[in-house]
């Protein structure tokens, strides 16, 4: 007798390809009771690709397919000129962001982590010590949006809807399906890379429901390994990246070189955790996303439901190899025909016309600082960790303060306040002296004391971005700016923080119900993502929003 695990997985197998009776366009979601009816969609599904920069959706556009990033350019309004308002720019500040309609400096999310003084240690952005793993044995799932001081947009849908709307959020990272759901979720599902499987917290449920734990019994990530990771395409045709072996892509445990294939069979029931590196993450995270829809049956009830999707995959693909890699590439390949089949899952169960989708990215990415030198551009590595140690020393020896300087994180020096204090020495004094320090250093553009920004010379543009990042409990005492395509980190893949573009600049694609097709170069934000979801969706503004809505999408 065919046993639970193995019809499921077949339903998994077979999801994308099954022919499902096209729905016809129905009536959006309305309360009978009422002479006066709300016009909503039937379901909302907000899509995040971490670490995809704006340039990506041109950058391989002749190599997409008809149904995926080109269906959504063609078919949708794309905001072409979305920029973040703040910086530092990372994973959790960006998630938070998008469904706040908020800034760090309101919503508390500085970073992906930031020193907590209450407690003298770093705090994680989802770290919750209440709650418990739902789903596995492991500490993975102490986890919830706790940290968040605002609404999403998500609990305001459900506000609105008086909790009949469900709204559930995956993501292969906790940050990137916590945030975005908010605090009144139904569900917040993410990847467990220590067992394979997909977990939650006792902040959403007690228990598992039961089709997740049926899909968790198949270990999918195995069927992944079993195929290993090769280009998609012939590889002499990825004339978009550079060539295969550079010494400045990281190497995956077990290999030699960063080159394909890469033999993914090596991690088969070793190691659930190296898929994230890989699209298959992706692939996962999206037949994940269908099952969901399918099992909970959102966009079939009373209310609008809101399904939150984050493709974490890039971001690890791009950590690793660098945005120029054939591997970045090849994911962003394999991710467009991914989408193309998710669309027409939506298209066949919820029905063309009746749900509304956005795409938009929480960060994008630097190029590699080996490939800069390369190719005679600007760019370098920082070393944060010297001017620190050097520092301290000096300040011990001046001001009879051990480790004035307590770290370095998300680009800002964070004093022990007690200490100096206790050594009556004058922080004011100290801080000058760190801030002359650091201009010293021939990476770094400027260094400002966060506490008086006001004050600062800076190009406006900057100085705003630092002060929507900046929040006084959670965020440094002084930020100090690298010079273009500098960071701090190793000498191989990437990473993102900065105030520039390619840090900052990011897709924002709307689709679906109630989308007037086209684009347009004005400047839009991050931060107005939320309020063109609560404009079209009839219900209140997220509670820290300072966003504006989109109105040149806006087809009513």
């Amino acid at each position: 007798m065919i046993n639970k695990a193995f019809k499921l997985f077949a339903l998994v197998c077979l999801i994308s390809l099954t022919t499902v009776a096209q729905t016809k366009k129905s009536k959006p979601v309305q309360n009978s009771i009422y002479p006066v009816q709300v016009s909503r969609p039937k379901l909302v599904v907000g899509m995040v690709i971490d670490q995809m920069r704006w340039d990506y959706l041109y950058r391989y556009y002749n190599r997409y397919s008809a149904g995926g990033f080109k269906r959504l350019i063609n078919e949708g309004f794309s905001a072409e000129n979305t920029l973040i308002p703040y910086t530092p720019t990372y994973t959790g500040c960006g998630h938070a962001s998008i469904y706040t309609g908020s800034v760090p400096a309101i919503n508390g999310i500085v970073g992906n982590d930031w020193y907590d003084r209450s407690i003298n240690r770093n705090m994680y952005c989802a770290e919750d010590t209440t709650v418990s793993t739902v789903g596995s044995n492991t500490s993975a799932g102490n986890m919830s949006p706790k940290n968040l001081l605002v609404t999403t947009i998500t609990d305001e849908l459900r506000l609105a809807t008086n909790f009949q709307s469900k709204v559930i959020g995956i993501s292969l990272k906790d940050r990137g399906s916590i945030m975005p759901v908010g605090h009144s979720a139904n569900a917040a599902y993410w990847y467990d890379g220590g067992t394979g499987d997909w977990i939650t917290s006792t902040h959403y449920m007690s228990k598992l429901p039961t089709w997740l734990e049926d899909y968790n019994k198949i270990k999918l990530a195995n069927k992944f390994y079993d195929k290993n990771w090769n280009t998609l395409y012939p590889i002499d045709s990825y004339i978009q990246s550079t060539t295969d072996n550079k010494p400045y892509e990281g190497k995956a445990r077990g290999e030699e070189t960063p080159t394909f294939p890469h033999p993914l069979k090596l991690y088969i029931g070793k190691n659930y955790d190296i898929i994230r590196s890989t699209p298959y993450g992706n692939t996962m995270t999206l037949d994940l996303a269908k099952l969901a829809i399918l099992s909970e049956n959102l966009g079939k009830g009373p209310a609008t439901d809101f399904l939150a999707v984050s493709c974490s995959s890039t971001d690890y693909v791009g950590h690793q190899y660098g945005p120029n890699s054939i591997e970045a590439e090849d994911t962003y390949l394999r991710l467009d025909k991914d989408l193309e089949e998710f669309l027409n899952y939506l298209d066949k169960t919820i029905g063309k016309g009746n749900y509304l989708f956005f795409l938009s990215a929480d960060h994008g990415a630097a190029h590699v600082p080996g490939f800069m030198e390369e190719n005679k551009l600007p760019g370098g590595l920082f070393n944060d960790s010297q001017v620190v140690k050097y520092l301290n020393t000096e300040i011990e020896n001046k001001f009879k303060v051990k480790k004035a300087i307590i770290t370095s994180s998300n680009s800002q020096f964070y004093f022990d306040h007690k200490a100096i204090n206790d050594a009556n020495a004058d922080i004011d004094v100290i801080k000058k002296i760190a801030i002359e320090a650091l201009k010293q250093q021939d990476q770094v553009l400027d260094a400002v004391d966060l506490s008086n920004l006001s004050t600062e010379t800076l190009p406006e543009q900057i100085k705003k971005m630092i002060t929507n990042g900046y929040n006084p409990r959670r965020s440094g005492d002084i930020y100090y700016i690298l010079k273009s395509n500098y960071f701090g980190g190793g000498k191989t893949g990437t990473t993102h923080g900065s105030w520039n573009p390619y840090d900052s600049h990011i897709p924002c694609v709307f689709m679906g119900w109630h989308v007037k097709p086209g684009k347009t170069n004005k400047t839009h934000y991050m931060t107005d993502i939320a309020a063109t979801l609560a404009a079209m969706l009839h219900i209140q503004m997220p509670s820290g929003c300072i966003g504006e809505p989109i109105t040149e999408l806006i087809d009513q």
